[in-house]
């Protein structure tokens, strides 16, 4: 692609100035395709990453699910609107109201309004996420079905079960019967098993004593997360071939692409579609997804007006400048078009009144406690004993106020300013994640 002559350099840059250990990129416009690679996909063996490496996808997964689930939508076996337990009459949550009223539509869209981080191990076996269906039974309610955003992956699990039971057959089948063959992504894998005979990209995070690089612990996590976030493994052209069907002017595209609720936190992705990203670039369209297992990152950019499609992997945890300098950068180059402005300190932070939004916000993985700080609030993370499992830790950030009921850290994380932002007064901490208010601060 001789348009992109310096993507290697371009890459390695990157990559070094963002402490990513090994990554690769692909770019894909019409018929040609452009691809690099730099650095190592483990630290321990040195073995070098290539353009035909794999690296976990992580949350990218979804589209796939959800384009599982709209195929099924539009053989007409689906109907968005009608409540999940038409389709699996076995789902329970712990509110059986709640449970009662939630559709399809809300799983996609990510507002159900139950507890998304239900990471359970519920085995190995080919009943996995049927038996996973017991776990999210027993998930809490926070919002009514359709009241509120809130990233869930639990729901994803659901929709892999959706698939899996309406296909008759599990859900890795499935994905493999009617996405990888069909588009012949060859260079992509749904279970640990067949991403050993590839050159797989292991996940590193930073050991917080030394500061030193390390390779993650364990490689996948439960295989019932898959239609979530744990199973897919993909070489970056892969990656970028299956988005290249996001460029087909079909139903199920306009449909899962429309924007259908608003995101919460102060980030890019402005709107969400049926399981989609959709990003702010001005009057550009770009949609996408952006992934995160096991210290290995994984972005999507999908430009329809340019017959764009950017994929890049590292194997890093939250490699952003994988996304925020190549891959948006790469978008801006090819179409002209500028990411949205993300949200900094004004240069005198408003002092508003905190005391109502003080207390402890508590989700599975992680509990919040706010306490009032110098224009702003501090905000102590505390993870749940999975989160600690995970590599998690406690931490405390300043945070000053913006707008409104949101507020961002005082100094930049990762080159960007985290927005969190209190929903009804305080009801919940949401960052990304609605986090109900359980108490006052505590200790």
């Amino acid at each position: 692609m001789t348009f992109l002559p310096d993507l290697a350099e371009r890459l390695s840059d990157v990559a070094r100035r963002g402490r990513i250990p090994g990554a690769a990129v692909a770019v894909r416009q019409g018929d040609l395709l452009a691809e690099a690679a730099t650095g190592v996909l483990n630290v321990s063996t040195g073995v070098e990453a290539t353009t035909d490496s794999l690296f976990h996808i992580g949350s990218v997964a979804k589209l796939y699910t959800a384009l599982l689930v709209m195929e099924l939508v539009e053989e007409g076996r689906v109907d968005l609107d009608e409540p999940v337990r038409r389709y699996l009459p076995d789902f329970r949550l712990a509110d059986a109201e709640a449970a009662a009223a939630l559709t399809t539509r809300h799983l996609l869209t990510h507002t159900g309004g139950f507890d998304g981080d239900l990471f359970e191990d519920t085995g190995r076996g080919d009943d996995c996420v049927d038996r996973y269906l017991a776990v999210v039974g027993g998930a809490r309610k926070f919002a009514a079905p359709g009241e509120l955003f809130s990233y869930c992956n639990s729901g994803f699990v659901v929709l892999g079960a959706l698939v899996a039971r309406l296909r008759g057959a599990v859900w890795e089948a499935v994905v493999r019967e009617r996405l990888l063959a069909p588009m012949s992504l060859d260079h992509t894998t749904v279970y640990a098993e067949e991403a050993i005979l590839f050159r797989a990209a292991a996940g590193h995070f930073e050991d917080a004593p030394s500061g030193q690089l390390r390779v993650t612990e364990r490689w996948a996590m439960h295989r019932a997360l898959g239609p979530a976030f744990s199973a897919i493994s993909a070489a970056p052209r892969d990656m970028a071939a299956f988005g290249r069907r996001f460029l087909d002017d079909s139903p199920v595209v306009s449909a899962m692409t429309a924007p259908a609720v608003p995101a919460v936190n102060g980030t890019l992705v402005r709107q969400w579609g049926l399981g989609v990203m959709i990003y702010d670039f001005g009057a550009t369209t770009v949609w996408g997804h952006s992934g995160y297992h096991r210290g290995q990152s994984s972005y999507l950019r999908i430009v329809p007006e340019h017959d764009l499609v950017i994929a890049a992997s590292g194997n890093v945890g939250g490699a952003l400048p994988l996304s925020d300098e190549l891959v948006d950068g790469l978008v801006t180059e090819l179409t002209g078009a500028r990411p949205a402005s993300l949200p900094v300190p004004p240069r005198t932070p408003s002092r508003v009144d905190v005391a109502p939004l003080v207390g402890r916000y508590q989700g599975p993985m992680v509990t919040y406690r706010v306490d009032a700080a110098d224009l702003g609030v501090s905000v102590t993370r505390l993870p749940s004993p999975e989160g600690v499992r995970q590599g998690d830790g406690e931490s405390t950030v300043h945070y000053v106020h913006y707008d409104g009921d949101m507020f961002l850290t005082a100094e930049p994380m990762g080159g960007d300013h985290p927005t969190i932002t209190f929903v009804d007064g305080g009801r919940f901490l949401h960052d990304g994640r609605a986090h109900p208010r359980v108490g006052p601060a505590g200790a």
